[in-house]
């Protein structure tokens, strides 16, 4: 199967001296989503007593952080959910992901461990993992997917006070590598981590693994699989600003 090209916008500048390469987690290291979803639905079954909650009910809540996940369906179903109620169904949410996790492993989307490992042979690059996710939960999946997060950087969602599309967790993720926003590429799934990478001041790189490419269309590049994307095509993306 011959892959599609990806999607540009860019020209070729003089090269910088380093990058950073930032991975959100869930949709973009591990096909998470349907189980984020299955998951959730039974919170609402279990939990809340509510029924019909569909995959789909939870579009307005990804990248967004548990609770702004469980409140998006609960919005569609006209449920009003307490403070408490919220933190209480983000908890036995992420005890029951943790568990499918456990039970059955996701693999790495195709092209992450490749990319990932590639950087980490090169001195002129710094990685990071940025997710909106808890330390718990995020360790789950990049150990189901095999992903050497002990040698990136790494900040949870538990760390930052403002959830995406608010860029703190990525100014962050830059600062701890060391690497000013303007050198860094963002790998996102979700209209609203392309929105927190661009104002934080960096390139987003969006792959069509949670939604179509339409919907991905703020981002500077566009692709629907992490093996269409090499090093150099990162480097001349940050070069070209």
């Amino acid at each position: 199967m011959v892959e599609k090209p990806c999607t540009k916008r860019y020209t070729l500048y003089a090269m910088n001296e380093s990058y950073g390469l930032i991975f959100d987690v869930d949709g973009v290291i591990a096909d998470t989503e349907p189980v984020n979803a299955r998951v959730t639905i039974r919170v609402f079954e279990d939990m809340l007593g509510v029924k019909g909650v569909k995959p789909e009910d939870f579009a307005a809540g990804i990248g967004r952080g548990a609770e702004r996940y469980i409140q998006a369906a609960a919005e569609v179903h006209a449920v009003k959910l307490t403070e408490e109620q919220l933190k209480a169904a983000a908890q036995l949410r992420e005890q029951y992901l943790i568990r499918a996790m456990q039970d059955e492993p996701l693999p790495a989307f195709p092209g992450v461990l490749e990319l990932i490992n590639e950087a980490l042979q090169r001195r002129d690059f710094r990685l990071a993992i940025a997710t909106s996710a808890t330390l718990e939960l995020s360790r789950a999946i990049l150990e189901s997917a095999k992903v050497p997060y002990k040698r990136m950087i790494y900040v949870t969602g538990s760390e930052v006070k403002n959830k995406k599309p608010h860029p703190e967790l990525f100014l962050l993720a830059g600062q701890r590598m060391g690497i000013k926003p303007a050198n860094c590429v963002v790998i996102e799934d979700a209209p609203n981590g392309i929105q927190a990478a661009k104002a934080a001041g960096a390139k987003c790189i969006a792959v069509t693994n949670s939604t179509t490419a339409a919907n991905l269309a703020e981002a500077d590049l566009v692709c629907d699989s992490l093996g269409q994307i090499n090093l150099d095509m990162i480097q001349e993306l940050i070069d070209s600003a």
